[in-house]
């Protein structure tokens, strides 16, 4: 760890929220980049700029089904008099040697083909007889009667201005130009235009892999029977799901019992597979000892940064924090609260910006905005600590949802902003201005 072996911390001593996540980002390094498939690149930060090898499209090409002629030809057609053109061949798309359009001439051409040598425009089919010497044709059926090869005449009912429904050559982009900067996080588009390029591979950094593990006795698996005193555990799905959304590869290892050894077999037994681990519950008062038994005897604790320590926040909800090394690797850990509320608030502020870094990006937290109180009363705050409450913004509004307890997840359900106030506020009225995290 970092900040944290240097500034002092006793038993009552309170981090703020941005000490603690300070310490966080000054831990996490990005991971190292890798060659990837393209596919398999998606969700992926890009790691240098990609330039444009050749340019898009390579070559002058035909937006249309139509027929390839010269401006001239068609110059002045008209239903009441068409140009009669001599049909010379068929230019499909593909096509390596296309036929030569002379005076008089035409060749039919298919959306995608290169414009023949000679050929100045193209007329859409619907503008012709398609070779039927019938009036203009629809293109559904000038496609179905006039076979592929035929020759013959065609007449042309209207005038086409040079180049028209022609794709120039890099028209998209030419080739030396910057095709997509590095940090750029590659989804559907930005791969789209790699393979485009003629990239099968690209240089990235992975999405991170994020293990997630609940710990509780009472805890049971969604879909199984509830014994008194126990409850469904919602938190390792609900910090999974998360982290998917912040961009990671999240692994849900569910419910692990208040047990020590137990808790440290199966944390060094998903290290293989993590590049940062996640837990929730057993950091408060109450199951505090197996916790930091566990956690802190997974590796060697001698070396250099290794362990976690546990943290009390000036924070409402998510007071008791963990964050520290594990295992041979220094694997990030954050051990967050397991209170509902309070897990997924701190996972916002703490965990979502450490796998944004773990994946190289730069703009690493929610976007946040100013908003008007729109409540029936003041929201009331206890002095000395950053509060988050659950609320809905809109239009420069936001709305309170639920009360201040960290367990209300159907009120958690219905928000998309965290209301923040401030350490040296107590109380905030309605109309009063505050700061809100947007999620989502």
């Amino acid at each position: 760890m970092s900040s944290a072996a240097t500034r002092p911390a006793g038993p009552d001593d309170l981090w703020s929220v941005d000490e603690h996540l300070d310490d966080i980002l000054a831990t996490v390094r990005p991971l190292e980049p890798i060659e990837l498939q393209l596919l398999d690149a998606q969700g992926c930060v890009l790691v240098e700029n990609v330039t444009v090898p050749v340019s898009l499209p390579p070559f002058d090409n035909s937006s249309m089904d139509g027929y390839a002629v010269r401006v001239a030809d068609v110059a002045g057609a008209s239903e009441e008099f068409p140009a009669a053109l001599e049909v010379v061949g068929d230019v499909a798309a593909g096509a390596a040697d296309p036929v030569r359009v002379g005076p008089g001439q035409a060749a039919r051409i298919m959306t995608g083909a290169p414009l023949p040598p000679g050929a100045e425009t193209v007329v859409p089919v619907e503008w012709t007889d398609g070779g039927l010497g019938e009036g203009p044709a629809s293109g559904m059926r000038a496609r179905s009667l006039a076979p592929e090869g035929a020759e013959g005449q065609v007449h042309v009912y209207r005038p086409a201005e040079a180049r028209a429904h022609v794709r120039a050559e890099g028209s998209d982009v030419r080739a030396g130009e910057l095709a997509l900067e590095a940090g750029t996080v590659l989804g559907a588009p930005q791969i789209a235009l790699l393979a485009a390029i003629g990239h099968g591979t690209v240089r990235v950094r992975p999405r991170p892999r994020v293990v997630v593990l609940s710990t509780g006795s009472e805890l049971v698996q969604p879909g199984e029977q509830l014994a008194p005193g126990q409850i469904y555990d919602s938190n390792s799905f609900a910090l999974t799901a998360a982290a998917r959304d912040a961009g990671a590869i999240a692994y849900r290892v569910g419910a692990v019992a208040d047990d020590a050894e137990t808790l440290r077999t199966t944390i060094e037994d998903q290290l293989i597979r993590a590049d940062l681990m996640v837990t929730t519950g057993g950091v408060s008062v109450g199951a505090y000892d197996v916790v930091k038994e566990a956690l802190s005897s997974v590796g060697d604790e001698d070396e250099a940064g290794g362990g976690v320590e546990f943290r009390r926040l000036a924070m409402q909800p998510g007071k008791p924090q963990g964050f520290g090394t594990i295992g041979p690797d220094h694997t990030p850990l954050l051990a967050l609260p397991g209170n509902p509320v309070s897990s997924y608030v701190s996972f916002e502020l703490f965990v979502r910006p450490a796998i944004r870094a773990l994946m190289g990006l730069t703009g690493l937290h929610r976007p946040r905005a100013r908003a008007t109180l729109k409540a029936d009363a003041a929201l009331r705050s206890p002095r000395g600590r950053r509060q988050f409450l659950r609320g809905r913004y809109a239009d420069g509004e936001v709305t309170p949802v639920g009360g201040a307890g960290s367990h209300l997840i159907a009120a958690l359900a219905k928000a998309d902003a965290l209301i923040v106030v401030p350490e040296d506020t107590e109380s905030v009225e309605p109309g009063g201005e505050v700061e809100v995290v947007l999620l989502g």
